[in-house]
């Protein structure tokens, strides 16, 4: 994460509502940074910085928004819309990445053929994903909502709660965050491409995120808890990668025969046991009586 400034560094003492308001301020500017690259699309890193700050900014407002008085329509679901946009293109660009430097050259000459050609059709499919992403960015909807938030951080308003001084609240902030997170069901899940372990994905992404917007007031043990849950979600991740790359191959204009390819098959199941292995180990440490004793220890720590 980029240094908290100086308005939101812990000896200044800033309010719920001035810390918001910094970190708003940051990925905003990081948006406004990013998005001219990723229209140019150069670089692949560019859209994950992209989806990432973009995904920032709507925890941030989610998060906080007890604590802010925003302009109507202005919140974390116009974010996540165009957050989502990004995300066909992405999952894309991972998966052409896979397949042309890891898994290509690991397969026999028959199989590596026909995976060239699949390649060249998921480029045709990329293409088209960016063509309604380039879109999406350029719309004056979305322009008018970073606008209107610019705005506001030029005159931000905030509730009585956005008014109190951040350090007797941190508690509070972090217990929001973590509420339901060990009720949800993919932690119960038997199955490596289960939907509810992507859903859990995600929240686990949320409460990373948002614990990491107060991380200058976390102690070490919490932020090696906060470290073990990005191992976590990067697991998951790798699983629902997985889970992309045989959507797309499954589907046109791929329709990608797996009774033809036992290698690349092999190789898919070997990486999913992998990850699914570690997953499960790590879910049980994180979410037992003593995992969720461990981190309600933590929370409570200033």
């Amino acid at each position: 994460m980029e240094p908290l400034t100086e308005a939101s560094a812990p000896g200044c003492a800033p309010t719920c509502g001035s810390h918001a308001h910094t970190l708003i301020d940051r990925h905003l500017r990081r948006l406004g940074h990013l998005r001219p690259q990723v229209l140019h699309d150069r670089d692949p890193e560019d859209l994950h910085q992209l989806r990432v700050c973009l995904r920032r900014l709507r925890t941030v407002l989610d998060q906080f928004a007890p604590a802010l008085v925003l302009p109507s329509g202005i919140g974390p679901r116009p974010i996540a819309a165009v957050a989502r946009r990004t995300g066909r293109t992405r999952d894309l660009d991972v998966l052409q990445a896979r397949l042309r430097d890891d898994l290509l050259p690991q397969l026999p000459d028959d199989e590596r053929r026909r995976l060239r050609e699949a390649l060249d059709r998921l480029g045709e499919v990329r293409r088209r994903a960016f063509a309604d992403l380039h879109k999406a960015l350029e719309r004056p909807a979305f322009h008018r909502q970073l606008q209107q938030l610019g705005r506001w951080l030029e005159e931000p308003a905030f509730t009585p709660l956005g008014e109190q001084p951040l350090a007797p609240w941190l508690v509070d902030w972090r217990l929001a965050l973590l509420a339901d997170l060990f009720l949800q069901p993919g932690w119960w899940a038997d199955d490596p491409a289960a939907p509810r372990l992507h859903d859990l994905r995600k929240r686990l992404k949320g409460v990373r995120y948002g614990l990491e917007h107060l991380e200058a007031w976390s102690t070490p043990p919490l932020q090696a808890w906060v470290l073990e849950l990005r191992e976590a979600q990067d697991h998951l991740g790798a699983l629902q990668d997985l889970a992309v790359l045989r959507r797309c191959l499954g589907r046109a204009p791929v329709r990608w025969r797996w009774s033809r390819s036992p290698a690349l098959a092999a190789l898919l199941q070997h990486e999913e046991g992998l990850h699914w292995g570690r997953w499960q180990q790590q879910a049980a440490g994180l979410s037992d009586a003593a995992g969720r004793a461990r981190v309600q220890q933590l929370v409570l720590e200033t």
